[in-house]
């Protein structure tokens, strides 16, 4: 969701990113990779839309409607260490079309999959647009980490993220109206059904029309050219892998509590919202209330990027973490519009995590930044696992009880941004 964007290392690649001569093409290629954020951001969040969407469609169960969030990022899993290897083999540039030109094929596979009806190939379309995504961010990261200066890289990677959150933040505004708002009144029976399923096909070409769009432009850009090898290291550093590093290894247990707890969250936002004792909002009007918690995170990543230039980001990650605890603690407790907008809120404290804990988790990595990158990536999984116990737990014991599932996995970043983040080898 918001944010699975940035990676971050300390230090600097084989061309210097202070040089005077070289300054505005990193400016430029820092615009340019922007679009890239953008673009994952919103197809992310779209699934937000497509939970409740599918679940209404297919008469899903919580349980079997997390199922979306589990084929998506569960791809970030099982993809992120190939995708480590073959921006290795092939480079950071060519890595980013190839992923592009993947997310693109499973944006089209929602079209057979709406027209035949049949929500496993619809696991299978976002299973292969989750793939794409995961190499674009496993090439696209170490870009944003290097093009800068190593002392403020958390508040620079929080910045840039910006269009990530303008992506997550519009989604559900334009999911909410093509494909919440367009079954056409006094259809019954299978008509309704047939309508619903394929709302999502041109929506979804449009998409793919525009990644591979993307992958042609980026076939052709000029960008600097990465090389591990020349990056520096720890002093004194003997370490044969990343997994050596301890602040990596606790950084990928944050980042999979994270993003567990924001996809969770962010999964049930409609269904929330329309339970009558909470607002009793219909589809499409909660779906316009849950840009308000991608758009609190696009905030919060401008204050974010201006309070770390002055206090440091471990610090930073743990307050947000505690808000966060305190802001569901009040969802589960209370109704009305008073649970309404704490869950909502929380938005806004999770705008810097996902970049913080990614680049105090890559710091002095050196050679082993790429590889640092892809077990990030896969401890993106708790995208995939924790909206699925979230699921489980709200058939069972009720929705406004579910979000208890989040809870540890914010009380973990509290850990991680006091102490886990530390850089040392085990």
């Amino acid at each position: 969701m918001a944010g699975f964007s940035t990676a971050a290392s300390t230090s600097s690649s084989a061309t210097n990113p202070s040089s005077n001569t070289n300054g505005q093409n990193y400016r430029f290629a820092l615009i340019s990779l922007s679009s890239l954020f953008f673009m994952w951001g919103f197809l992310t969040a779209l699934n937000d839309i497509l939970i409740p969407h599918l679940k209404q469609v297919f008469d899903l169960t919580f349980t079997q409607a997390m199922l979306i969030q589990f084929c998506f990022f569960g791809a970030y899993f099982v993809v992120s260490v190939p995708a480590g290897l073959l921006v290795k083999k092939v480079g950071y540039k060519s890595g980013i079309v190839i992923g592009l030109v993947i997310a693109a094929v499973g944006c089209a596979l929602f079209y057979p999959a709406a027209g035949m009806r049949l929500y496993p190939l619809f696991l299978g379309a976002l299973f292969v647009l989750a793939s794409g995504i995961t190499i674009l961010q496993v090439s696209a990261n170490p870009y944003v980490a290097i093009l800068g200066a190593p002392a403020t890289a958390p508040s620079r990677l929080t910045a840039t993220q910006a269009l990530n959150s303008l992506g997550t933040t519009i989604a559900p505004l334009i999911g909410g109206a093509l494909i919440l708002g367009a079954v056409s009144v006094g259809l019954t029976g299978d008509e309704l059904k047939a309508q619903e399923a394929s709302s999502v096909q041109v929506p979804y070409l449009y998409l793919a029309s525009a990644l591979l769009l993307l992958a042609v432009i980026f076939a052709f850009l000029k960008l600097p050219k990465i090389i591990d090898d020349s990056l520096p290291v720890m002093t004194g550093d003997t370490h044969g892998s990343a997994w050596s590093y301890s602040h990596l290894v606790l950084g990928a247990v944050g980042i999979f509590m994270y993003v567990g707890g924001e996809v969770s969250i962010g999964s049930v936002l409609v269904n929330f919202m329309q339970m009558p004792e909470i607002a009793g909002l219909t589809a499409q009007d909660a779906a316009w209330y849950t840009s308000f918690y991608w758009g609190g995170a696009m905030v919060g990543r401008f204050i974010g990027a201006a309070v770390m230039q002055k206090i440091a980001g471990g610090k930073v990650l743990a307050f947000n973490a505690v808000a966060v605890v305190l802001l569901v603690s009040v969802a589960i407790m209370t109704t009305g519009e008073t649970a309404m907008y704490a869950i909502l809120s929380v938005g806004l404290f999770n705008s810097i995590m996902f970049p913080t804990i990614f680049s105090l988790a890559v710091q002095h990595l050196g050679r082993h930044t790429s590889q640092g990158s892809g077990i990030l990536c896969m401890a993106i999984l708790g995208g995939a696992l924790v909206p699925l116990l979230q699921g489980v737990v709200a058939d069972a014991a009720g929705l406004q009880l579910s979000f208890l599932v989040a809870v540890p996995c914010y009380l973990y970043i509290v850990y991680y941004g006091l102490k886990g983040c530390q850089v040392k080898g085990f």
